[in-house]
């Protein structure tokens, strides 16, 4: 169904490459069921260092075995269903079971609060939810406000309280799920991811079954993956890049996907031993995760099995990048995307790695970087990057599900607005610049300022809040708030803990401030809005000085 070819370079590579997608695809029956079921499929260690390997019988029968259980539970056809299972085995065959029955997974991240699991089940009218032990404390806080969450699925423990024990599920389910001419696939929804935004609740991506088909081109030519390859990317369950690295394209590909379920604080020397201990041949990671890597003796590792690097989610320092090429003799090839597409723009093995440039756009995938006004911008000048959608793009969300007025606000005259922006070099190559908006990211997270705002304005030593980012050498950039107190409060040191501590409990962990400046005032337009561009530049002149 998918062959790999080799390319000269990237003018043979437009030529010669369009990607397609069998009619009415759906990754469950067109690819799973064709494996060899005694075909090693894919690698688990746990955060004992507890070593699996699974073959893709183990996949077929597991996930056809749940969906019949969960059939019998009475999940159907478009029904939504959050999971919350870290890198956990059975992500995998829940994922791959939804697939068969048509109901659409939203894989959510395990640092959700319960305030965020109360938010996104009601609004995105979740009935299911699947999730292990040590989530289930926070959905019982949260299932009283969420009257239409009625079937709830227990991994590990001992489930009570009204949770199912997937074990004792999944031992329910017969070993067959056959396809039927009612079957999902093509067009019907297959995932939603939350995309964080800048203001108000993420919104929620729809992608549809030719999605996981495009991930073709992500594993097999971008990874570079052929038949036998040890893949690793690392990333949580709980975010697109989970499936752009550890699931589709790599099984379409012929690799078996390496995952390991580290719990806990990242410890860089621990992912460098457990690469030379599984000798994994190629590896994926967001910037952030070279950043540490580098910082360490590579030599003493033993990664002799490693062929190809690539990396995504944020830009890569030119330090870093030369900094892994003399440690481990290789380039790293940067890729872009968004949580609503595939890869769009990336290097690959026959070009040219330029540091600092996220590659060229990828066939299929008819992008111009463009001003305000919607006109193409010269080459050399920053524009935003922006798809054609006059004919269907492969790989391209279908819409902001039950949002039509956001999506009608990024597919708009025939284009789909990105809210990145970018410039092309003489040679076609583009540099990534930032966001339009205010997002930020940092260690491979995207952070909307507006729910640190939030909480912030909720403490009551203060009044107003801005939050932005602020570059770091370490996590790409840094959660900084700009803060006006109330009368009688100070800004010590004391009250910024203090305030930090309050954001973690009602958001992500992640998403606290590490920086708090206090001010008299916030900048702010006519209107009164807030203008954290104006922010951002007196930190970045600072920074310079």
């Amino acid at each position: 169904m998918f062959t790999k070819e080799e390319y000269a370079d990237y003018k043979d590579f437009c030529e010669r490459y369009t990607p397609e997608c069998p009619e009415n695809f759906n990754f469950a029956f067109d690819v799973l069921d064709a494996k060899d079921p005694k075909a090693p499929a894919l690698i688990h260690v746990d955060d004992d260092y507890n070593r699996r390997e699974l073959d893709f019988g183990f996949f077929q029968e597991s996930s056809s075995r749940l969906a019949n259980a969960l059939v019998s539970q009475g999940v159907k056809k478009g029904d939504r269903v959050m999971l919350i299972l870290y890198r956990r085995l059975e992500y995998w065959v829940v994922m791959l079971a939804l697939h068969r029955i048509g109901a659409v997974p939203i894989p959510s991240p395990s640092l959700l609060t319960k305030k965020d699991i109360r938010e996104r089940v009601n609004y995105a009218g979740i009935s299911t939810m699947i999730c292990e032990d040590s989530i289930v404390e926070r959905v019982d806080q949260a299932r009283p406000d969420c009257p239409g969450l009625n079937l709830l699925i227990q991994v590990e423990g001992e489930a009570g309280n009204g949770w199912l024990d997937y074990g004792e599920l999944l031992a329910s389910g017969g070993p067959s799920f056959p396809r039927t001419p009612d079957s999902p696939g093509g067009g019907d929804p297959l995932v939603i991811f939350f995309s964080s935004g800048t203001t108000g609740l993420a919104k929620m991506v729809l992608h549809n079954h030719k999605y996981a088909a495009s991930h073709y081109t992500t594993g097999a030519l971008w990874h570079d993956l052929e038949e036998g390859d040890v893949h690793l990317t690392v990333s949580d369950t709980g975010w697109g890049k989970s499936v752009w690295g550890k699931f589709y394209g790599q099984w379409m590909a012929g690799a078996v996907i390496f995952v390991w379920d580290f719990r806990g604080k990242f410890h860089p020397g621990d992912l460098l031993q457990v690469m030379a201990d599984n000798k994994i041949t190629t590896f994926c990671a967001p910037p952030t995760i070279y950043r540490f890597l580098v910082r360490e003796d590579l030599s003493q590792y033993d990664l002799s099995s490693l062929r190809f690097c690539t990396t995504a989610g944020e830009l890569l320092n030119d330090s870093v990048f030369h900094a892994w090429q003399k440690g481990v003799g290789m380039p790293i090839y940067e890729g872009y995307g968004q949580t609503e597409t595939t890869l769009q723009v990336a290097t690959f093995k026959f070009m040219e790695p330029r540091p600092g440039s996220i590659g060229k756009p990828v066939p299929g995938w008819d992008i111009a970087l463009m001003d305000e006004e919607g006109n193409k911008v010269p080459q050399g000048e920053e524009g935003e990057i922006c798809i054609n959608i006059e004919s269907p793009v492969l790989g391209l969300f279908d819409n902001y599900m039950d949002e039509p007025e956001k999506t009608a606000c990024v597919k708009c005259r025939g284009w789909y607005h990105t809210g990145d922006k970018a410039w092309a070099d003489e040679d076609g190559y583009l540099w990534f610049m930032g966001r339009t908006d205010d997002l930020i990211k940092s260690s491979g997270y995207r952070i909307g300022p507006f729910e640190v705002e939030s909480a912030l304005v909720a403490h009551e030593a203060v009044i107003e809040a801005a939050v932005t980012g602020l570059p770091d050498e370490v996590r790409g950039q840094l959660v900084k708030a700009t803060v006006v107190l109330a009368p009688g409060y100070v800004g010590d040191e004391k009250l910024t803990k203090q305030l930090q501590a309050f954001v973690r409990e009602l958001t992500a962990p992640y998403k606290y401030p590490r920086v708090i400046d206090y001010v008299d005032e916030l900048p702010k337009t006519i209107s009164g809005k807030i203008k954290r561009k104006e922010i951002r530049e007196a930190d970045l002149a600072r920074l310079a000085n």
